[in-house]
């Protein structure tokens, strides 16, 4: 039976919340698609992504389904492979953020690499938000971890990004799928092993979040706050 199986592991209350969850994702590249596809398989469908860009060659080492769709939109590609979602070709920038309204979301999770889009959705969402750092140029997935913000380590990316915060006196924080392993080059590789393993890390963490918040986890499973969030 469809989704059987991820019922026995989260049982059936909890996989009700799922079904009823509200998620935006933004981003659908090496590792918002992998965060898709497993949001998806385990019975998340009113799920929104955000994303203007068009698959070309260099996405097939690490997208999903870039290899089936070169030239085309990339939510509109996915669209036909999760029928339920809604798409949207939007250039995600600091306006564009200004203007969308995240109210009627339950999480926001950002798979995107501009600098100054982050930032803006982090000063508007962040109580909701989760977000992914640094995953290309390294090639080792153990190192992934989940950690709040102000607590990453060992990655440039997210030094800038708190950097940027503190100038604009920002003082919340949020949990970051991040790795502790130094980037291996200085050109921008990527290893699918490591960006995929960030989005099925992004997941795992949202679906937790989601059966958190209606209080229907089990009392022994690994709670978010575990991980230091």
């Amino acid at each position: 039976m469809k989704n059987s199986r991820t019922k026995l592991v989260f049982g059936e209350e909890v996989f009700e919340t799922f079904q009823n969850a509200k998620i935006l994702l933004l981003g659908v590249g090496g590792v918002g698609s992998f965060c898709l596809d497993c949001l998806y398989r385990c019975g998340v469908r009113d799920i929104t992504i955000v994303d203007c860009d068009r698959y070309d060659v260099s996405n097939q080492n690490r997208q999903m389904h870039s290899q089936d769709h070169e030239g085309e939109l990339k939510v509109h590609a996915l669209q036909t492979h999760y029928p339920e979602v809604i798409a949207l070709a939007d250039k995600i920038t600091p306006e564009w953020v200004e203007a969308f309204d995240f109210e009627p979301y339950d999480l926001v999770l950002d798979a995107i690499d501009d600098m100054w889009a982050k930032i803006a959705i982090i000063q508007k969402c962040y109580p909701k938000l989760i977000s992914s750092v640094g995953s290309a140029k390294r090639l080792d997935p153990t190192k992934i971890e989940i950690r709040p913000l102000k607590k990453t380590e060992g990655d440039p990316f997210a030094s800038k990004l708190r950097y940027e915060l503190r100038k604009r006196q920002f003082k919340g924080d949020f949990p970051c799928i991040c790795s502790s392993e130094l980037p291996v080059s200085k050109e921008k590789g990527s290893f699918v092993g490591v960006t995929g393993a960030f989005g099925l890390t992004m997941c795992s963490l949202a679906l937790r979040r989601v059966g958190e918040k209606k209080g229907k986890m089990p009392k022994d499973h690994p709670k978010s706050e575990q991980t230091g969030i």
